[in-house]
């Protein structure tokens, strides 16, 4: 019978996946051809981007030709066509302003994004975990009002003012890299990539602070006041805040992860331009302005595509975590 159960829930959970593939898909699409159409009306000028300080001194004829081969003469809707075209078929095109194959662009800066993320991510769970306990072990008390003073204060100040923050008020007077991975005219090493990491991941993960430390005390309070939690201090239980009202409160805590993931992309492309993180975001704001569609498309994709998958994964492990749910 539990052999049965578990494939029901994997089944289940497989369901799930597939649905949100059949939303995401065509949704990505429809997102990319936005972006081409915005690129399109963009009042930048990408010959004059793609040609540099040469623009100014090319020919008019000149121009019409490198225009013409750049395919900057086609409209929005005929260079979208092409592009999704060859996607279909791994194949993304060259940037303009970086004179590459956007496959290689994206090789190179998606890992950095992903390793930013990732730690602010992680490091916003485990602060979460730890202040949320503690606040609800000593609810209303002293501690339980300082949680919440940080997570209100995490709330209202935007996450670049908390970025510019911690560079005057931490790097500079501790002498601390305020931006990229690697001191300058050296090339990056593990050592030097955890010390410029750590202020950026600190930043991001405190922007993540008060979505997740305000649902997990919610819930943690909600799981002690239960009467599975009640019947368990009536036996006698002990630790019963991390082995009884913690599994519980988990649970809608990995929805909110899920729902978070838009915001967690959006913080580090913030995050990057700040601290000079070589990402996707100066890929993004360099696309835009130069009208570079190859590149601007590509890493829209990617970062849809990211929060679909997030999302529908992290329903995914709700659905599994959660017996009543498969159950039902």
């Amino acid at each position: 019978m539990s052999t049965a159960f578990e494939a029901h829930r994997w089944r289940l959970a497989g369901s799930l996946l597939m649905r949100r593939a059949l939303v995401a898909l065509p949704a990505t699409l429809g997102l990319t051809a936005l972006v081409f159409a915005l690129a399109s009306i963009a009042p930048f000028n990408p010959l004059a981007s793609y040609l540099g300080s040469s623009y100014a001194h090319t020919s008019i004829e000149l121009r019409e030709k490198f225009r013409t081969e750049l395919g900057l003469d086609q409209s929005w809707l005929q260079v979208w066509t092409h592009w999704i075209s060859r996607a279909m078929h791994g194949d993304l095109g060259s940037s303009l302003i970086a004179a590459r194959p956007v496959t290689q662009v994206l090789s190179e800066r998606i890992p950095l994004t992903f390793l930013l993320t990732a730690s602010g991510l992680i490091l916003a769970i485990g602060t979460s975990l730890l202040l949320s306990l503690a606040a609800v072990k000593y609810r209303h008390g002293l501690v339980d009002r300082i949680v919440l003073a940080i997570a209100q204060l995490a709330q209202s100040i935007p996450l670049f003012v908390v970025a510019l923050l911690a560079i005057a008020v931490i790097a500079l007077p501790l002498g601390w890299p305020t931006g990229g991975i690697a001191a300058a005219g050296e090339a990056p090493s593990f050592g030097s990539l955890f010390t410029h990491l750590l202020l950026p991941a600190a930043v991001l993960a405190f922007s993540l602070l008060p979505w997740l430390l305000l649902n997990l005390r919610t819930s943690l309070i909600e799981a002690m006041d239960s009467d599975s939690i009640l019947a368990a201090q009536g036996r006698g239980a002990k630790n019963i805040l991390l082995h009884e009202a913690l599994p519980q409160a988990l649970l809608p805590f990995i929805t909110v992860i899920g729902s978070r993931l838009g915001e967690l992309i959006t913080g580090a492309l913030i995050i990057e331009t700040i601290f000079a993180w070589p990402g996707i975001a100066s890929a993004v704001i360099e696309s835009a302005v130069a009208g570079d569609f190859a590149l601007l498309a590509a890493v829209t994709t990617c970062s849809a595509l990211a929060v679909f998958a997030g999302n529908a994964l992290a329903d995914a492990a709700y659905l599994m975590a959660d017996a009543r749910v498969s159950h039902a």
